[in-house]
């Protein structure tokens, strides 16, 4: 299972907007619109790099995810998109 690491919260400036909401990122100048999950989970990301099946523990916590394999191939999916979009970066696995 990879683990990501989310960009710096100081290199992001993120602001709600409606349902929405807004994250700039200062390294690439480019602004994302998403939605929910994607804020929650760079929120409960924090500064180290995690794997899904940790994210969907912390996420739990406040969210009621439904199965665990369930949540956690959903959250390994939005963190694969979160990677292609440049908001976290995959740092390997937890075996390397």
């Amino acid at each position: 299972m990879p683990l990501f690491r989310a960009e710096a919260a100081d290199a992001l400036i993120t602001r709600p907007l409606d349902a929405m909401t807004l994250i700039y990122q200062r390294r690439s100048g480019i602004t994302h619109m998403v939605a929910e999950p994607i804020p929650e989970i760079l929120s409960a990301m924090g500064s180290e790099a995690v794997t899904a099946k940790l994210l969907v523990a912390r996420l739990a916590k406040n969210f009621d995810l439904g199965p665990q394999k369930q949540a956690e191939a959903i959250v390994a999916d939005r963190l694969q998109e979160l990677a292609d979009l440049g908001l976290v970066e995959q740092v390997g696995s937890p075996d390397a």
